[in-house]
């Protein structure tokens, strides 16, 4: 994406984190915007070392020679009137993980600007993406929304949408997702100045929270329907990795597939590793065992009898 000669330069702050931020983020500086500062959580420990990481849309920052802040919080005056000495025209936020009060809601010339990976108000909250595969949606997409105090109930300026199908994961959808905010944020901008966004107020009815995403939830219980099973192993692709207990041996679950055969619940029902579930079975296609690399069911089967016809798994 190349910067427009007809295009509006806005004066921007940009608050986001990982890499579905990230993209929007290119995409703006791309399009000749003056991305003057960027917010983001601060570092964490990661990988083996636990070395303190900076976040994706912070390292990229700091490597194009943009101002990187990541204070813990934005409630203090401090913190407030360091944001306003920016001189705004807008603020864009992508995941950025802390809630931002009115003080810095009002400070940009337009405000600011929320992309949101869902069709608002279906999902608002923190991990719409898993939660409209988990829940069986036939589409979800991005809305650009005019942020106000509340979580997610800001008007919205842009939507779209994307299909959701029996072969959607988490992950894929992930970019999708990340690809489209990236060119609606850029539209939106265009747009912006010249007054040609239409604010529409979210609508009362099919208002729905997306739940942050805990570990827990990712073990497979057999007593529900294998449909369900089928769509949180999509969803939880690749974080945080959907599995059932062997013993002490926990398997993840890469991809399955539905069948209609039937029997005990949890039960091994077949040599091709079809498990018994409350309403259906379910085929586990793609596994991998603690330590070793995730490989199609019938090559991990080869030679490995713990799981085999009749075995009662947790």
């Amino acid at each position: 994406m190349n910067g427009r000669d007809d295009m509006t330069k806005l004066r921007i702050a940009f608050m986001g984190t990982p890499d579905f931020a990230l993209v929007a983020l290119k995409d703006l500086v791309a399009a000749g915007h003056d991305v003057v500062c960027v917010y983001s959580q601060p570092p964490r420990p990661a990988g083996r070392g636990h070395k303190e990481t900076p976040s994706p849309v912070h390292a990229w920052a700091a490597d194009q020679g943009i101002e990187v802040r990541h204070p813990v919080s934005l409630k203090s005056d401090a913190e407030k009137q360091a944001f306003a000495d920016l001189d705004l025209d807008v603020a864009v936020v992508a995941a950025y993980g802390l809630i931002l009060p009115k003080a810095i809601l009002d400070a940009p010339k337009y405000g600011c600007l929320n992309i949101h990976a869902s069709l608002l108000p279906r999902w608002r909250g923190a991990a719409p993406i898993q939660r409209a595969i988990l829940a069986g949606d036939d589409a979800t997409g991005v809305t650009i929304m005019q942020m106000d105090v509340g979580l997610d109930t800001g008007d919205m300026l842009l939507i779209r949408d994307i299909p959701i199908t029996g072969e959607t994961y988490a992950n894929a959808l992930h970019d999708d997702l990340a690809a489209l905010g990236g060119e609606m944020i850029v539209e939106a901008l265009e747009k912006l100045p010249k007054g040609e966004l239409v604010a529409t107020k979210q609508p009362e009815e099919g208002v729905t929270y997306a739940a942050k995403l805990e570990r827990a939830e990712a073990k497979l219980d057999f007593a529900d329907d294998a449909a369900s099973l089928e769509r949180k192993i999509r969803a939880f692709t690749p974080w945080p990795g959907a599995y059932f207990e062997l013993g002490k041996e926990r398997i993840k679950v890469q991809a399955a597939e539905v069948t209609d055969q039937s029997g005990p619940v949890g039960e091994i029902l077949d040599d091709a590793l079809t498990i018994g579930c409350g309403s259906g079975a379910l085929r586990p296609t793609r596994i991998q065992r603690p330590g070793k690399a995730a490989m199609d069911t019938d090559a991990v089967l080869r030679g490995y009898d713990k799981l085999a016809k009749g075995v009662v798994l947790g």
